[in-house]
């Protein structure tokens, strides 16, 4: 009995010791991340919450000129209309920049975010790993779309992804079998991340282990490990990290006025870039992507994206990528490389990350519209911003 009593009191003892290491070490940051009383002032410090690599400002920084003025902008959905002050505290806005005919017309910041704040992009990001394939395309490091990723990326061979064409992969229509229900504690996306933000896995290795459920360019099923493979495949092509190659390819091209950061798996030089995810940036530094694009790829005369590929990147291409249909059955949006195009007559389309990160293009209007937000109803909020950033451009 005596010695079950110790077991106990050591077993219990061992519990407390491990708590206490937890709480203190990186392991209690990512359990505690989305907390509710944690999530907006870590999404404005992933960067230093978790290792990252810089993305060096320019040293010809680029500013917008300004002409604010007040949006008065009634926002209709869903049966309800509401002044854009209530749009914005009911999605939990923490930034809202709008910028038309290359003027700031808007800028407001909230939660504790400034102009200045590093704003996590979440899946933003994947948009700007499209930009960097069509780079290395124009610059000859990536043949064409059509080439299989394993041409480039041979740890991929066995896998799901061995022979699938760049391009499905851009369209993320791979077919490899990857679960991203953020839900679910056993999802692939939950699991990728706990094994590398605890368990220190390499990111890379986790594609490496999956298998196809379909043939590739069957079917739209968007996949976050989709685009980890794209930026895979550009550190292969390039033998440059993703933050070197992003402050190469855009970062200073564009006159970026702060310096950035791209999370990583591990600390120094061996770490890998989470391609799909956690970009770090201001708004306006978001915003001068959006207008590169608005701008088909060109940036006050220098040609920085090549325009074909700004054109064929928001343009889908085949009918299930048309409208999002069975994987999202309530949008009348698209998707071709990395981009969402919503169904309209205006030529818009979006980089949009989870929690209600936005960068919107919208060509007709020659405006772009940057939000960044803490909101715990992201998913069904999407259809409601892409009205509130069409009541701003009607308004504007």
């Amino acid at each position: 009995m005596k010695r079950r009593t110790w077991l106990l009191v050591a077993a219990l003892g061992l519990i407390v010791v491990l708590a206490i290491v937890v709480r203190r070490s990186n392991v209690w940051t990512v359990l505690t991340l989305l907390d509710a009383d944690k999530r907006v002032a870590n999404f404005r410090h992933f960067a230093e919450i978790f290792p990252s690599r810089p993305v060096h400002r320019s040293g010809e920084p680029f500013q917008f000129a300004r002409a604010p003025r007040a949006l008065d902008v009634r926002i209709t959905y869903g049966g309800a209309t509401r002044s854009l002050d209530e749009f914005l505290q009911r999605t939990v806005t923490t930034g809202l920049l709008v910028v038309k005919d290359d003027r700031i017309v808007y800028e407001r910041c909230f939660l504790g975010a400034t102009e200045d704040s590093l704003l996590t992009s979440f899946s933003m990001a994947k948009s700007f790993v499209s930009a960097l394939v069509g780079v290395a395309i124009e610059d000859g490091r990536i043949a064409n779309v059509d080439r299989p990723v394993t041409d480039y990326v041979p740890e991929l061979k066995g896998s799901g992804y061995d022979g699938v064409p760049i391009k499905h992969i851009l369209q993320m229509s791979s077919g490899v079998h990857f679960n991203e229900d953020y839900a679910s504690w056993t999802s692939d996306v939950n699991i990728m991340f706990a094994k590398s933000f605890i368990l220190g896995t390499p990111i890379n290795a986790y594609p490496t282990g999956l298998r196809a459920e379909r043939r590739s360019g069957e079917k739209f099923n968007y996949i976050s490990v989709d685009t980890q493979v794209l930026g895979m495949l550009l550190v292969h092509a390039t033998g440059t990290p993703l933050a070197a190659d992003l402050e190469e390819k855009i970062w200073a091209p564009l006159g970026m006025e702060r310096d950035a950061a791209w999370v990583t798996d591990r600390e120094g030089s061996e770490g890998m870039e989470y391609g799909f995810c956690c970009l770090n940036a201001t708004l306006r530094d978001y915003a001068k992507f959006g207008r590169l694009y608005l701008r088909g790829g060109d940036w006050n005369g220098r040609r920085v994206v090549p325009e074909r590929w700004v054109r064929e990147s928001v343009v889908p291409d085949r009918p299930d990528l048309r409208h999002s249909g069975e994987y999202f059955p309530d949008w009348t949006i698209g998707y071709q490389y990395q981009w969402w195009v919503p169904d309209g007559p205006d030529g818009e389309f979006m980089a949009i990350g989870v929690w209600g990160q936005y960068i919107y293009v919208n060509p007709r209007r020659n405006m772009v519209i940057v939000k960044t937000a803490v909101d715990p109803d992201f998913d069904d909020r999407d259809m409601e911003n892409l009205a509130a950033f069409r009541a701003i451009a009607a308004a504007s």
